[in-house]
């Protein structure tokens, strides 16, 4: 089996495939792929919730990339698709999904603001982490988990290349395998096809993702 077909097990592991419905905020879990929030915005557009969060500090693949956090940077984005200032909220400190969920969590206590619904905005080969690390940090809220409908193969740019991203599902891969136990993360079942497919491209060399 060649790298793409391995790596394509991995990308349809890590999709959850939730029905969106209505919800009392959009929260975006910001990234390098501007993508994420042109969705989010568009979903925020087509009126699925009156609020647009983003929440992202710089991450270690966009403190050399963006000179400000990767929540201003979306919001910019939503700001020019038509999205109104006071229907967004910002947390610009977070570092790693706990955090994103954690961090927000506080903003909006701050705030006065009692969100029960979720639509969660992430990269598509990240929805599964999210889901699980929410529904550990946070498991008395409900919500949906959804990604750019972007297929695989057409997913990679110059600036998001395809060995960096199969190195990152790679790594979350293992991440959730182990967080568990670290109480990170709540458990997922990984299929004897995806574990299998994760082991080859660790073999190949898909390494750099992960925990030592």
């Amino acid at each position: 089996m060649d790298t793409d077909a391995l790596a394509k097990i991995l990308w349809d592991y890590h999709h959850v495939n939730h029905t969106l419905k209505k919800a009392d905020s959009i929260f975006v879990l910001c990234s390098h792929d501007i993508r994420v929030a042109e969705y989010a915005a568009d979903l925020f557009l087509q009126g699925y919730a009156p609020y647009l969060i983003f929440s992202g500090g710089f991450g270690v693949l966009t403190k050399d990339l963006f000179d400000k956090p990767e929540a201003e940077v979306f919001a910019e984005v939503a700001l020019k698709k038509g999205v109104p200032k006071d229907k967004i909220l910002i947390e610009n400190k977070s570092t790693n999904t706990g955090e994103n969920v954690e961090f927000t969590k506080k903003l909006l206590t701050e705030r006065g603001l009692d969100f029960q619904t979720f639509i969660l905005v992430q990269k598509p080969y990240m929805e599964r982490r999210t889901y699980a690390t929410f529904k550990k940090v946070w498991p008395e809220k409900e919500f949906a988990v959804t990604s750019p409908p972007i297929p695989y193969e057409s997913y990679f740019t110059k600036e998001i290349p395809k060995d960096r991203v199969i190195n990152i599902m790679v790594g979350d891969l293992q991440r959730i395998k182990l967080y568990p136990e670290k109480g990170f993360q709540i458990y997922q079942e990984i299929p004897d096809k995806v574990w299998n497919a994760y082991e080859k491209l660790v073999e190949m060399g898909y390494i750099n993702h992960l925990v030592k």
